[in-house]
């Protein structure tokens, strides 16, 4: 089959596509021919070796797909071949033409939702849900700072953190990236190239500081973050794209009297009912329209470098989806066929 392989972390291969054996399937996992895959940020830091949860070399690509059932193992008794279903592998290997995943990273595709919103939404929609309704309780009233709000999983921190009621505050680093944020309804984005986002923050909040940061950037602008928050409240991260938390964070909690959560899709309890509700509110909203899933190219295996680039560009403010089966468009901006 053909698949997207790192060679080794750091090598920065163009060419990266393959032709490896078809990977075998254990117990408790199902085979998954695969439709259509997302890119996320995880797949730039495997590919450079800055990954926080180690992967082994060679490595097939990829996190996210959504495909068709082919093979079950032994155990698996939710599903069965001909299932529709998006999947989060952990392990990677969704950047192939066949997956092998657990049964339990699985979410059922209703025949409504097409491969290509199915790859788009999985980990940045559920991660984005569980930010704020797992490791957090968003609730009516609150005041949410997001940065990288014009980023796939800040879109959909938007569109939840709304629907609970919050007023949103986000922030971009590249010019351009808060127009969809603000069309989705965040409340005030800021350029923090361009402004001193604790003085708008703390300008917009009279004073008082928000109830809580989401924060995928990392060091300095995590750092920052502390000055715009009000007592008791609270920080959560879930990437380090700038670099890691400063080793300040024990002084910056304790002054304020914070709660510090880190959260990583994968730990999470895919047998909980906490996941369940998630699922069901991710699935449901976007069958009902209310949750728009924002694809903003689709590429071909023989043009990942270029996805990976794009990407990169820190330009893109929505999913990069890779075509696997060849049945979506090729290159250029999504067709939305479902």
């Amino acid at each position: 089959m053909k698949a997207i392989v790192f060679q080794e972390p750091g090598r920065l291969d163009p060419d990266m596509l393959r032709e490896i054996a078809v990977p075998s399937v254990q117990t408790g996992e199902v085979l998954v021919r695969v439709a259509c895959a997302g890119l996320n940020f995880a797949d730039m830091m495997m590919r450079s070796g800055t990954y926080p949860h180690p992967k082994g070399y060679p490595l097939v690509a990829g996190l996210e797909m959504a495909g068709e059932i082919v093979q079950v193992g032994q155990g698996v008794t939710a599903f069965a071949p001909g299932d529709r279903v998006a999947a989060f592998s952990e392990n990677a290997g969704a950047f192939a033409e066949y997956c092998a995943v657990p049964e339990e990273r699985l979410i059922r595709l209703p025949a409504s939702i097409g491969y290509d919103t199915g790859a788009a939404a999985y980990i940045q929609a559920t991660t984005a849900w569980n930010l704020l309704h797992t490791m957090t309780n968003t609730q009516k009233g609150d005041v949410v700072l997001i940065h990288a709000i014009g980023g796939g999983v800040g879109l959909y921190l938007t569109q939840f953190a709304k629907k609970a009621g919050a007023t949103v505050i986000g922030t971009v680093g590249t010019r351009g990236k808060e127009s969809r944020a603000l069309a989705y309804g965040a409340d005030l984005v800021i350029n923090r190239e361009e402004h001193d986002f604790v003085a708008e923050v703390m300008r917009f909040t009279a004073g008082r500081g928000v109830d809580k940061v989401i924060d995928s950037v990392g060091a300095s602008t995590l750092d920052r973050s502390f000055d715009t928050i009000r007592r008791l409240g609270h920080v959560v991260s879930y990437g380090e794209a700038e670099g890691k938390p400063w080793p300040n964070l024990w002084e910056r909690l304790v002054a304020k009297s914070l709660t510090f959560g880190r959260m990583h899709l994968g730990h999470l309890d895919y047998r909980s009912p906490a996941w369940m509700a998630c699922v069901d509110a991710v699935v449901t909203d976007i069958v009902n329209g209310s949750l728009q899933v924002p694809i903003e190219r689709i590429f071909p295996m023989a043009e990942a470098d270029a996805m990976f680039a794009a990407l990169a560009s820190r330009t893109i403010s929505g999913k990069l989806l890779l075509d696997i089966s060849g049945e979506f468009a090729p290159a250029g901006p999504a067709s939305g066929r479902r």
